[in-house]
């Protein structure tokens, strides 16, 4: 068992993300977790995750803990996620995010790793 709390996380540099601190929970350098990591990311306004494309063999689930967040998939549909909300994304499912409020916003992150 391990109990993670917020004064053990330590920030990382998400690629492609701006505007943004992600910092991970649990995942096989923190913790040894080895089919799944979880994160949490802080958006600040305006920041955001550029268009991650459909390259990406990784199931994705995020969580809003605090504030909204937009995403944006490649139809240029747009799905507001607010506080206690959640959205799925299946294996090679792209998607844009952005924080388009004034306020910080934090999520949830959790992926699995590939097999």
């Amino acid at each position: 068992m391990i109990k993670r709390e917020v004064k053990d996380l330590k920030p990382y540099n998400a690629p492609g993300h701006f505007g943004c601190v992600a910092m991970r929970y649990h995942g096989k350098e923190e913790t040894g977790a080895s089919k799944f990591w979880i994160g949490m990311s802080v958006f600040l306004p305006g920041g955001g995750a550029e268009y991650a494309y459909e390259d990406n063999p990784l199931e994705k689930v995020y969580y809003v803990l605090e504030g909204e967040i937009t995403v944006t998939d490649k139809d240029g549909n747009e799905y507001i996620v607010h506080q206690n909300e959640s959205i799925s994304f299946a294996p090679n499912e792209g998607r844009y995010l952005e924080n388009k409020t004034n306020l910080p916003a934090r999520m949830l992150v959790i992926i699995n790793y590939p097999e």
